[in-house]
């Protein structure tokens, strides 16, 4: 039976990448990547000389099907990795995972670099339970889920970029209050890796002097 190896890949340190995650990545007969431009560093770096192939939010969909059937055909298996991070966490791959589940191929999910996790247990907050929200919807939906959010008593957690990490702010605010705890990882495993801690009003005074860069998970309790 052949099989489907779901490889996290390193969220900015290229240290983070595990020894059997190499070895898994050279022996597959191909590798699943969401942009194989930027994947391409990775293995270059470690001399992984695997032929790649797209995999990707935006053809998922359409070649599931197809492509569980040329897992099923392999002799060494596929492996699924995403730009950075956990496959199908907060990125393609659920799809992926569940077809071939259902059609009985083996899926092997190693275990390796997921941005919440060191974000969460920084962050100074509750974490021996947790809810996990990942990116909020831009529009639609998003006051209903605030709605929803606003009744957990438990550390939640949330991807964000640069752009709209002020517009959350002010939302966590509004909803959980003035007093809430918010803590603010950016550039996990980064040469500028920074975390922020405080109330949502002392967070966006600082970045009305310091404008955000890079890549945020918030961690905020009531």
């Amino acid at each position: 039976m052949s099989k489907l190896y779901v490889v996290p890949t390193p969220i900015g340190n290229l240290e983070d990448m595990t020894f059997r995650s190499v070895r898994v990545l050279k022996e597959v007969d191909y590798i699943l990547a969401e942009d194989t431009r930027t994947s391409g560093f990775l293995l270059k770096h470690y001399e992984i000389g695997t032929p790649m192939r797209s995999y990707h939010m935006h053809n998922e969909h359409k070649i599931v099907e197809g492509l569980a059937e040329q897992i099923m055909e392999s002799e060494n298996g596929f492996a699924l990795i995403t730009d950075a991070g956990t496959p199908a966490i907060s990125d393609p791959g659920y799809l992926l995972v569940r077809k071939c589940i259902e059609v009985n191929i083996e899926v092997d999910c190693l275990p390796g670099a997921t941005a919440f996790v060191p974000a969460l247990v920084n962050s100074g907050l509750p974490c021996d339970t947790f809810y996990f929200e990942g990116f909020l919807p831009h529009k639609k939906g998003r006051q209903k889920k605030w709605l929803e959010l606003s009744q957990l008593d438990k550390s939640i957690v949330f991807y964000e970029s640069p752009y709209r990490v002020e517009k959350l702010l002010k939302e966590a605010q509004e909803h959980l209050g003035e007093d809430c705890h918010v803590s603010i990882s950016r550039e996990i495993t980064k040469k500028f890796e920074e975390t922020l801690r405080g109330a949502p009003s002392a967070l966006l005074q600082h970045f009305e002097s310091k404008p955000p860069k890079g890549e945020f998970v918030v961690v905020v309790h009531k």
